[in-house]
């Protein structure tokens, strides 16, 4: 016997025994399965993938809202919301009917033009001349005519049916393999392509899925994200039942924690997640490290590139080196870029690609047993756009190397030129070190969604950030303009004088919404409040309804007598 112990196993006996002598059968029987019983629900209650802390959490909060006095300030504060909500929609689309029945007789051509031209030249903001923070990354008139014709050639075809449309699969095929030269794909290579970077970014976290449930047997599948990684891996956490751990990011670089990943890694572990660059900060996360882990772990690594990847495919060409993040790093298994940002490609194209044939394999979805057939699909979609394919491999096409390594070092020049102008200003800062075109902007001094403000009068839309406040301007090739750069320099070097003199002023407007968001610790209110924001993208106003019963010529009248087409 250990006398540090105290006692035996057979002294254990003896003392389970002495416990239960002269105790029924039935009291035996009683206490064991009880105390079995509660060691299960312990066992349940403490080891789960999300903390005990944040499952309390959660918990009282949702009790919290059933309080009748709670219950009840939420949902008036939530429908003062949705009334700015409507009054923006309303102001919107200002001057415009609705059609929410089909009329009897089909429009003519010039009538349904002019609805068309009608409601593309809603908003106020001026994206041609580089006044809007991404959303259209690139826009010539010459390539708008190229696309259109090629649309319309191919608007008919649907890549499903491989072989009534060969050509388009050819095209899809040819688009794969030149991205993934482009990120150093070896001859195993491959990939597909996508609807845009959140379906690329699902793709490969099924993939991962089912590859490890198949070849590693995880039922529990986790995979490791940086904070700022994109949202996307949450939407496929949840469509795919995949734990997510999220790991801080270094509050100075805005990069990862690669010491927080290593300790997050376990044998349930499917996948591990870097950005290049994160949408946030436009930082890049050390996916050399995060490789290294890979390889040591036997885990998957997927690099994040749906924002920049046509640039940072093209920096080096045009005089900008970045640390190794592609399929040239060991270790790197995939990769998300969208043609449809710097690859300049209609909206609705983006590439996922892998290292190996094996992974894009388990991205398939097949099915067996239809009495229709054996059915087959690469992606989410059936039937897809083959005109975006078509599109996207014209306009690689048009731009080739030489196209894009230029436009490259335009809009990297751009967003270093405005990089160097902002840290020279007094009262903000920038967020790490951005790699390529997001330049995040915070301040000690003032709340820098008043900067936001302030630009938003002046024509300018950039992107609010949270945890903590901060702003961003995605450069595209609409900065590159001459003046626009220097512009925008100007009034936030203007503005920011004006703020310092009052820095203690509070925010006003829609972002004062957005900032109260943050201090909200229930963070299921502000899901309530934005699936409202999402409602309100399907709205029409009743008193703005079209009368289509009985259509005069084909023109379309609004109810209350306002503009018509």
């Amino acid at each position: 016997m250990d006398p540090k112990i105290g006692f035996s196993p057979a002294s254990l006996k003896n003392i389970i025994n002495g416990h239960f002598a002269g105790k029924e059968p039935w009291q035996i029987v009683t206490v064991t399965a009880t105390s079995v019983l509660t060691g299960v629900w312990l066992w349940t209650l403490l080891v789960q993938q999300d903390s005990l802390y944040n499952r309390s959490k959660n918990y009282f909060f949702r009790l919290g809202r059933k309080i009748p006095f709670v219950k009840r300030k939420i949902e008036e504060e939530l429908a003062k919301i949705a009334d700015s909500f409507e009054k923006d929609v309303n102001n919107r689309c200002e001057g415009v009917p609705y059609v929410v029945e089909l009329n009897e007789k089909g429009m003519d051509v010039k009538t349904i033009l002019q609805a068309v031209d009608a409601n593309l030249g809603l908003g106020h903001y001026d994206w041609k001349e580089g006044f809007v923070s991404g959303a259209v990354y690139y826009y010539d008139e010459k390539l708008i005519d190229l696309l259109t014709n090629v649309y319309s050639r191919a608007s008919y075809t649907n890549p499903l049916h491989s072989d009534v449309f060969p050509g388009v699969n050819k095209m899809e095929a040819e688009v794969v393999a030149m991205a993934a030269r482009l990120f150093h794909g070896s001859s195993t290579a491959c990939g597909t392509m996508t609807s845009g970077g959140s379906e690329s970014i699902i793709m490969a976290c099924k993939a991962y899925r089912d590859y490890a449930l198949d070849i590693k047997g995880i039922t529990q599948p986790e995979m490791i994200l940086p904070r700022t990684a994109h949202p996307a891996f949450d939407k496929a956490a949840a469509y795919f039942n995949i734990y997510v751990r999220h790991i801080d990011v270094d509050p100075i670089t805005t990069c990862v924690l690669i010491k927080q990943v290593k300790k997050a890694i376990n044998s349930r572990t499917i996948m591990i997640v870097g950005s290049v660059p994160n949408y946030p900060y436009g930082t890049m996360d050390d996916i050399e490290a995060l490789a290294s882990l890979g390889r040591k772990y036997n885990v998957p690594v997927h690099a994040d590139c749906c924002l920049g990847g046509f640039l940072t495919v093209f920096m080096d060409r045009a005089g900008y080196s970045l640390p190794p993040f592609d399929f040239s790093v060991a270790g790197v298994t995939s990769i998300s870029a969208d043609t449809h940002k710097y690859g300049f490609a209609p909206k609705g194209s983006s590439v996922v690609l892998y290292s190996n044939p094996e992974y894009r394999r388990y991205q398939y979805t097949v099915t067996v047993d239809w009495p229709g057939g054996v059915y087959g699909s690469p992606s989410v979609s059936g039937s897809r756009a083959g005109a975006i394919i078509a599109t996207c491999w014209a306009t690689m096409m048009y731009f080739g190397i030489e196209g894009y390594v230029k436009a490259t070092k335009e809009i990297i020049d751009t967003a270093q030129f405005i990089e160097r102008k902002l840290r020279l200003i007094k009262g903000i800062y920038i967020f790490g070190k951005p790699v390529t075109s997001v330049i995040a902007i915070g301040s000690d001094d003032f709340h820098i969604y008043q900067l936001s403000e302030k630009l938003n009068e002046r024509g300018w839309n950039l992107n609010p950030l949270q945890f903590p406040s901060g702003i961003h301007i995605c450069i595209t090739h609409m900065h590159t303009k001459p003046g626009v750069a220097e512009k925008f320099v100007a009034d936030v070097e203007q503005i920011v004088a004006e703020l310092m003199k009052n820095p203690t002023k509070g925010v006003e407007g829609k972002m004062a919404v957005y900032g109260m968001s943050q201090a909200i610790a229930d963070r299921s209110i502000v899901g309530d409040l934005t699936r409202v924001f999402i409602d309100f993208m399907y709205y029409t106003p009743k008193n703005k309804a079209v009368e289509q019963s009985k259509p005069a010529n084909g023109v379309l009248h609004a109810k209350n007598g306002s503009t018509h087409f």
